[in-house]
């Protein structure tokens, strides 16, 4: 899981991820064993500038594991159907 977080990280055309806090972080924290603790990863992200292109990244992209924009694969799930919803009203 956690070749997710660096495989994207090293990816040069999403330059957001230059500015990320979790760049050089432990990437455990963002990728943590089930049942075990959120709160650091998320903790990291709340204080990060490019938190909304992380998120939109993980949504965007379906990443099923692992903290991204701050939020967990279920919250990422919420994100998803509410925006496929407005999506749906919109058009």
């Amino acid at each position: 899981m956690q070749s997710k977080l660096v495989e994207a990280l090293a990816v040069g055309e999403l330059s957001w991820q230059d500015y990320a806090n979790c760049r050089g972080a432990d990437a455990d924290l963002f990728f943590p064993e089930r049942g075990a603790s959120t709160r650091k990863a998320k903790a990291i992200c709340g204080a990060c500038e490019v938190r909304g292109p992380c998120l939109d990244y993980a949504v965007d992209m379906g990443e099923k594991f692992g903290i991204w924009g701050g939020l967990s694969e279920r919250e990422r799930r919420r994100v998803r159907r509410e925006r496929a919803l407005r999506q749906r009203k919109a058009g």
